[in-house]
Order: C-alpha cells, then sequence, then structure tokens
C-alpha cells in the first residue's frame, strides 16, 4: 500500500471514529504511521484529502462489488435469486469505521458543495453496478430502477446501522421494487 493509500484509509477511519470534524492533519498522520509533512505533500486541502478518501473507498467498494457479480452472475439467475444475492451481501457489509466514513461524507456532501462531485461518482459507480445487475435478469428500461435500487439498499443498510438490526428484508424489498416496475 502506498503511502498515499495509508494517508486515506486512515482518513477513513479517523472519519468513521470521530466524524468529518476529528480529521486533523496531525490525527491523519498519527493513524496512517506517517510524518505530518506526507499529508500535505500528497493533498493540498482538506477538500482534497476527503475528496480522495471518498473516491477511494468507492473505487475499491465498486472493484469488491463488481467482482461478487461476476463469480455470481455468470449465468442466468432468477430475480429471488439475484435479490438474495443483494441480501447476503448487504448483511456481510461489516460496519467498521471505513464502512461508516462514506455515510458520514455524503453527509458532509450535503452541507459541502466541495465534495457533491465526489459523492455523484460514487453513487454513480453503484449506479452502474445496479444497472449491470438489472440488465442481466433482463429487466426492462433498468436504467430506470438502477437509482432506486441503490438508493433502496442504501437505506436499509443506513438503518441496519443505526438500528443495530437488519430490519427488513433486502431481498423482499427489491424484489418488490423490481417486480413493481415490470
Amino acid at each position: 500500500m502506498t503511502t498515499r493509500e495509508r494517508i486515506l484509509h486512515a482518513v477513513l477511519r479517523v472519519i468513521g471514529t470521530d466524524g468529518v470534524a476529528g480529521v486533523t492533519n496531525r490525527r491523519v498522520a498519527r493513524e496512517a504511521e506517517v510524518s505530518l509533512g506526507s499529508i500535505t505533500y500528497h493533498f493540498a486541502s482538506q477538500h482534497e484529502l476527503l475528496r480522495e478518501a471518498m473516491l477511494l473507498f468507492v473505487a475499491e467498494e465498486t472493484a469488491r462489488l463488481s467482482g461478487v457479480a461476476e463469480r455470481h452472475l455468470d449465468q442466468p439467475v432468477t430475480l429471488a435469486e439475484a435479490a438474495a444475492l443483494v441480501e447476503r451481501i448487504a448483511l456481510h457489509t461489516r460496519f467498521g469505521h471505513e464502512e461508516i466514513a462514506p455515510l458520514e461524507l455524503y453527509l458532509q456532501a450535503g452541507r459541502d458543495p466541495g465534495l457533491r462531485d465526489a459523492a455523484a461518482e460514487c453513487f454513480a459507480a453503484y449506479d452502474r453496478i445496479a444497472l449491470t445487475v438489472l440488465s442481466g435478469l433482463g429487466v426492462p428500461t433498468p436504467e430506470r430502477l438502477a437509482g432506486p435500487v441503490v438508493a433502496l439498499v442504501t437505506g436499509l443498510q443506513l438503518r441496519r446501522l443505526a438500528t443495530g438490526t437488519a430490519g427488513a428484508s433486502i431481498a423482499d424489498a427489491v424484489t418488490m421494487v423490481v417486480r413493481g416496475a415490470g
């Protein structure tokens, strides 16, 4: 892992622990085990540091989810099977500090227009994965449903994080949305 990546992962851990307000160059340097100068060498501003941390997370998460989709959806599957796969992936996602951090960053993007493009890139990546899965299922006009499916899964994951319980079945919810659109 490069110094830059260590710094970005440290930013995600700090945000996941203490929120965006906890991100200081000193704290990140200590967490990443790098010199304070490394932070300013690699990142010109706090905006850049936060933006790049968000983009690193989504790049890694997109690669992980795309790999899962490719492994499991390389042959025809039913809607029920695909929905069950989405639920398994969601329920096996642990909520460590680095997984909580993007949710904090999305909220921060609501306050800070400088982060909105990065947040939009993150959701676009999730939309692309949803579009791939929906297209593979033969859903008519999958582009209409990709965003709502991502919003549904994200909302249910946020609820799971906030309450500590799984709550509503993700598989049932995804199935209802896709069937209702057909």
